[in-house]
Formats: C-alpha cells, structure tokens, sequence
C-alpha cells in the first residue's frame, strides 16, 4: 500500500493500491468533492484479501492529486471520465473491473458508454442515472435540502470545514449510527493531504458530459447496483431505476442504510462485489 502520483498528458493524480497486481483489478471512483480516503482502507483491504487488486484514487481537486484555482476548474467532466482511463493505463490494466459511488457511479456509467471494452464488469454504489430515464425520480430529502441550504463554510478555514465535512456526513448517514470521532479523524486527514481543500468544489461547478453517447439500456458490462433504503441525496428509487435500466444489472438494497458506505455494510457488500467480479474477471 502506498500512494504514487501517475502523471499524463500534463496531469497529475494520486493513486494507491491494496493487494497483489496479478489479482484482478477493481478500480473505485469516489464522489463529488471527495478524496479517495471516503474508501475507507478497511474496506479495501477486505476487498484485496478477497482476491481483487484494489486501485483507488484522487480526483483532480482533491486529496494529492492535481489542483485548479478555486472557482476555474481547467477541466471537463469527460475529462474525469478519461481519468480512470489514465489510471488503468498507469498500471497497463486493459480491461478492470470499475466501481463507482456517487458521482464516481456516474463517471462509471459513462466509461461504460464511452470505452466498453476497457470495462470487466461495474459496480454501481449510491448513485442515479447518468442518463435520462422514462421515469421521475425524487429529489433529495426535504431534512436534506433544509440542511444544505442552512449551512454556510469558509472552505479556507480548515476547522469549519471539518466541522462541516463531519456534519454533512452525519446527514447522510440514513438509519446507520454514526460514528463521529472516525469521521471527523477521516475529515482532518482529508483536509490535512489536500493540495487544496477549497478546489474540490470546482467539481459542482462542471457541465455535464456531453456528446454521441448511447442511452443505458446499451451497457453491455454486467452491472451490480447497491443503494441504502434511508438514501437522503438519492433516494433508493435512483438505484431502483439505474438497475432497470441496464440490461441483466442486479439491485442489492441494505435496509437502513444512507449515502455513505458504513462499516455495518462492509461485509454484505464485499461479499456482493466479490461475488460479482469472480463470475466476470478482467482479462
């Protein structure tokens, strides 16, 4: 386990990995404004005892990797999309498995669409459709919504923002307990190793991929789908849709659970992620 920079085409992003490279590769793109530290170590050793050579990585703007002026990203989402092909070329992985949460489910999708064949199988974590869909969705939750629009954060003041990181957190943390001393220890660290911590919010400020891209129902990778019942960004009919979506894609719902992944979870969704790339390996 230890942290490297692979730099292309001028870009620097920061990457660890977790297990034997022979294993096969399961990439894990994290969300919005999120570091790869949201995939907690824990979660990825399991992962890597079970067999899988686990990548998980910076986005531009976060952690190590890669940081833009606050307010100018110089960058596109297809650019974040192209990203997790700069990492599979960074290790000369051809094809991965690609698991996603979040805005990181997103990215996932639209690799999907955009390099099929780079793409052994995804898994498909909290998050919503990427494309449209012939359904409505709920919005987020009203607690949700009234907590977003009642906060305000100085993103230089790096106490604020842990305090905030770690009161967001606790908003999406569904029915799970929340376990506060962990999160605020993983939110000083993320604020600590960031080149820095304000440029994360460029990634609200990205328009949405765009060009001759098919809609979902052509992602011929198989899809595992998992989404927590007590969701307040994406309620569980978004995973609910995403698996209907995508032909074959199976839904795994964990009772209770909100947007972030908790170690309650851990078990039953390493279980289902291992399960699903033993049965589709990557080349």
């Amino acid at each position: 386990m230890t942290e490297q920079l692979i730099e292309a085409n001028g870009v620097e992003l920061c990457v660890e990995t977790f297990g034997d490279p022979a294993d096969a590769p399961i990439l894990l793109v994290m969300g919005m404004g999120a570091s790869m530290l949201w995939w907690d170590e824990g979660f990825c050793r399991l992962l890597a005892d079970g067999g899988r050579f686990v990548i998980r990585y910076d986005h531009r703007d976060t952690g190590r990797s890669m940081a833009y002026e606050p307010g100018r990203p110089e960058y596109s989402s297809a650019e974040l999309i192209g990203d997790v092909a700069r990492i599979l070329d960074g290790y000369g992985i051809g094809a991965g498995h690609v698991a996603g949460t979040s805005m990181g489910g997103a990215i996932a999708q639209l690799f999907a669409l955009e390099f099929p064949r780079r793409v052994a199988s995804l898994v498909l974590m909290s998050t919503s459709p990427a494309e449209p869909v012939d359904r409505e969705l709920p919005g987020m939750t009203q607690d949700y919504e009234r907590f977003l629009g009642d906060s305000e954060i100085d993103w230089t003041d790096p106490a604020a923002v842990v305090d905030y990181v770690t009161a967001d957190s606790r908003a999406l943390s569904g029915d799970r307990p929340f376990d506060e001393d962990a999160i605020r220890e993983r939110a000083t660290r993320d604020v600590e190793r960031a080149r820095n911590f304000a440029s994360a919010q460029n990634h609200g400020l990205l328009a949405d991929a765009e060009g001759g891209r098919e809609r979902l129902h052509s992602i011929g990778a198989p899809t595992l789908v998992i989404h927590g019942t007590a969701d307040p960004l994406f309620p569980v009919e978004h995973g609910q849709a995403l698996a209907a979506e995508i032909p074959g894609a199976r839904l795994i719902t964990l009772e209770g659970a909100g947007h972030i992944l908790d170690p309650a979870d851990w078990e039953t969704v390493v279980e289902a992620i291992l399960e699903h790339t033993n049965a589709q390996r990557a080349p």
